[in-house]
């Protein structure tokens, strides 16, 4: 059993946690996640914290209380202040717009890709910088790695769509006699 799990994990003042029918609520003053809980975890919301049990003794019940626990400590950083990723394209003729919803990009192919934005979610736009808001962790993290997918960075020019900050590899291309 995980270790972060054994020690209940302790809920801020503005933000309440509450358990029921299989489903665990997080509600901050700007937002409400829910999650359902597996059937072999059980959750006990008390004064002191949230604690995070196995119903059983099996391995899987073992491993779902530690991710369990980590999936709770997101949703409530989450709700306090939301998550954000931040994607900037690299390329000649790169560039990207918002409209309504929708994410248009213009990444080197001969149509347009247009992504939508989910639900929760808020993308904001400047230059060649896509700004991913929200308070749900996996939803900034898989939307943003759908959008990175669309380009793959090139090792040898360079281009493509990356997480700011991050740091590409670059490769030496042929050189000639």
């Amino acid at each position: 059993m995980s270790r972060l799990a054994k020690k209940p994990i302790i809920v801020p003042a503005k933000v309440t946690v509450t358990s029921s029918d299989g489903t665990l609520t997080v509600k901050g003053s700007k937002e409400t996640l829910s999650r359902s809980v597996h059937s072999s975890i059980a959750i006990d919301v008390t004064p002191e914290g949230v604690k995070i049990t196995p119903k059983n003794n099996t391995r899987l019940a073992k491993a779902l209380t530690g991710t369990f626990a980590a999936h709770l400590r997101a949703m409530i950083q989450g709700v306090e202040t939301p998550f954000k990723k931040v994607l900037q394209l690299n390329g000649v003729g790169y560039k990207v717009e918002l409209k309504v919803k929708d994410l248009v990009l213009n990444v080197g192919f001969s149509h347009q890709v247009s992504m939508p934005v989910p639900d929760g979610l808020t993308a904001t736009v400047a230059k060649n910088l896509i700004t991913i808001e929200g308070a749900d962790k996996q939803k900034v993290g898989q939307i943003s790695a759908v959008i990175r997918r669309l380009r793959k960075n090139d090792p040898y020019k360079g281009k493509g769509i990356r997480y700011e900050g991050e740091q590409i590899r670059r490769k030496v291309g042929k050189t000639g006699k």
